[in-house]
């Protein structure tokens, strides 16, 4: 079981490079941050890009794969966004993973202005999105006419470090968004559902339903489950999974007998939102040595 860690973009990078520094030094497997404009209740606070973030992350370390924890089509368009990406792949030497999915109904939601869009809408537009992002990604040229979307003469020279493009992980809970995962997916993130009523019980009944639901959907489309990522979002229960050492190895018990290849887990912080002890960062490392962090 892989373990990855988002570091969120809220702190400048004179104190964030020693938390990518962390990751990378603990032996973690991946390491993520939010793709937002603003999130949530850290939305009047410092708030940071994704990709110049994840292009300073990538300039200092040298093993860590890195990715956008999820970017979504609310605010981007897929030509510049392509752009960004092939750039990123380039500076971390092959190291970037595109973590996308189709976007809440937040802050980046609104900030653009425009008609709202319905649930069947944003579906469509999604699977465009991403559609598009696949034809970018792996054509040094691309035309692309869609109903969201539209792409002339587009060019994307020299391409992706990793062939044909950087691999795609595609948050899904639902069964249309699963089938854009089986299709242009290399793999699958969930933060779990809560269908069974309130709780953590019940978003590991959801999580559990959700991972047969992708396997079913694989098999489906006609592909193997076999090299395929299932990634499980652990601190979208409601509770924070670096509570102590023991809950977090419960959680990763449980991810693994429900199928999951990878969980991903926040960098604690000081206070509010994902308040937690660096030592219980420390204490779950695949490669913790004492008073490392302390090095950094």
């Amino acid at each position: 079981m892989r373990v990855g860690v988002v570091v969120l973009p809220d702190l400048p990078w004179v104190e964030a490079r020693r938390r990518w520094l962390a990751v990378e030094s603990l032996g973690f497997d991946h390491g993520w941050t939010y793709d937002h404009l603003a999130w949530r209740t850290l939305a009047d606070g410092p708030w940071y890009g994704a990709v110049p973030m994840l292009s300073a992350a990538a300039a200092v370390t040298s093993t860590l794969r890195l990715g956008t924890f999820v970017a979504n089509p609310n605010f981007r368009h897929p030509v510049p966004f392509a752009k960004e990406l092939m750039t990123l792949d380039d500076i971390s030497d092959g190291r970037v993973s595109l973590g996308v999915g189709a976007g809440g109904m937040g802050y980046d939601y609104t900030v653009l202005g425009g008609e709202p869009l319905t649930l069947g809408q944003r579906s469509a537009r999604f699977r465009e999105f991403v559609e598009i992002l696949d034809q970018l990604l792996t054509q040094q040229v691309t035309n692309f006419e869609g109903s969201y979307y539209q792409a002339v003469d587009a060019r994307m020279i020299p391409g992706c470090v990793q062939q044909p493009r950087i691999p795609f992980l595609i948050a899904a809970n639902g069964p249309k968004m699963m089938k854009v995962a089986a299709q242009y997916g290399q793999g699958w993130i969930t933060t779990g559902d809560f269908e069974n009523g309130d709780g953590v019980a019940a978003w590991w009944a959801g999580v559990e339903t959700n991972s047969r639901r992708m396997g079913e959907t694989l098999e489906e489309a006609g592909r193997s489950s076999e090299g395929f990522d299932k990634v499980l979002h652990l601190d979208a229960s409601g509770e924070y999974s670096l509570q102590s050492v023991d809950y977090f190895e419960d959680c990763m018990g449980r991810a693994a007998e429900a199928g999951f290849t990878d969980v991903v887990v926040h960098y604690p912080r000081p206070e509010g939102l994902y308040a937690g002890k660096e030592s219980i960062l420390e204490a779950i490392a695949p490669s913790y040595v004492g008073d490392q962090l302390q090095s950094i």
